[in-house]
């Protein structure tokens, strides 16, 4: 397998494909780098380099106690490209994984990246506060901890065959092989890592980081998702970022990277060119 090994002796895991411009995808909670295969062989067809690792504690990756948290991703996935020595990098980030790209850029800026994406992504907060009231009350997030502690693979089950695919909706037609896929990637995760990356993507607040990009960034969602509602994210992150084009999938759910992906595939593809 390919890894990495950063400096705290975790090691990373990821899939590295193709030939061309580096497009790097950083995943959602809590899945692993095979929930962007359909965009990734996609790009590679198209002449791109497609790269996506398994966060710590996610997937293939080694399960360290500590670490588990916005900083450490985004350090982790700085790592990976400067041993990786990527330049002129194309960041993709889908839910947790587009909090990742907006820390790594906070902390580690764009010199190496050209453009970047956030896809159905968490910032700028998700958590309800005083001063962001369109969020999510904290009740929402102790129940996903309390459903991970009492049976955490029910509560992945009953996360994708409902909201996370919209297929809770009237007229929607559920894969079960779709569902199957999230379930055995959230068994593959780490029981404390998957449960810390509760709070880090629910409690992090991305702001400050939304307002150091100097890049073209697409930010992408649809207006049907149960899980990270577009008010308070999408919406709100393309009025942080300077150079942000906001694309809205009508009726579309979080889990877009499958109910969608023909569609998503083109506008990436689109925005790649641009």
């Amino acid at each position: 397998m390919s890894i990495i090994t950063t400096r705290d002796g975790t090691e990373i895991y990821y899939k590295d494909w193709g030939s061309g411009q580096p497009i790097i995808f950083s995943h959602g909670w809590p899945l692993n780098a095979d929930s962007w295969e359909s965009q990734m062989i996609f790009l590679a067809s198209k002449g791109y380099r497609v790269i996506a690792h398994d966060r710590r504690g996610h997937g293939r990756s080694s399960q360290p106690w500590d670490g588990n948290e916005m900083n450490t991703y985004a350090d982790d996935l700085a790592e990976l490209i400067e041993t990786l020595d990527l330049k002129n990098a194309v960041l993709f980030g889908f839910s947790t994984g587009g909090g990742e790209v907006a820390r790594y850029i906070g902390r580690h800026g764009t010199k190496r990246v050209a453009k970047a994406g956030l896809i159905s992504a968490v910032p700028p907060l998700m958590l309800k506060t005083d001063v962001n009231p369109g969020g999510l009350p904290r009740e929402v997030f102790d129940g996903i901890r309390e459903g991970s502690l009492a049976d955490r693979s029910q509560l992945y089950k009953d996360i994708a065959s409902g909201p996370f695919y919209g297929y809770n909706r009237p007229g929607a037609k559920p894969s079960q092989g779709v569902i199957d896929a999230f379930w055995m990637q959230g068994m593959m995760a780490g029981h404390k890592s998957a449960y810390d990356c509760i709070k880090a993507f629910s409690e992090t607040d991305f702001t400050k980081d939304l307002k150091k990009f100097d890049i073209p960034t697409l930010v992408l969602h649809g207006d049907d998702d149960q899980i990270v509602p577009i008010g308070a994210a999408g919406l709100a992150s393309a009025k942080l970022i300077a150079e942000a084009k906001l694309v809205i999938y009508p009726g579309a759910p979080h889990g877009l990277a499958d109910t969608h992906k023909e569609q998503l595939n083109a506008d990436l593809l689109a925005f790649l060119r641009s």
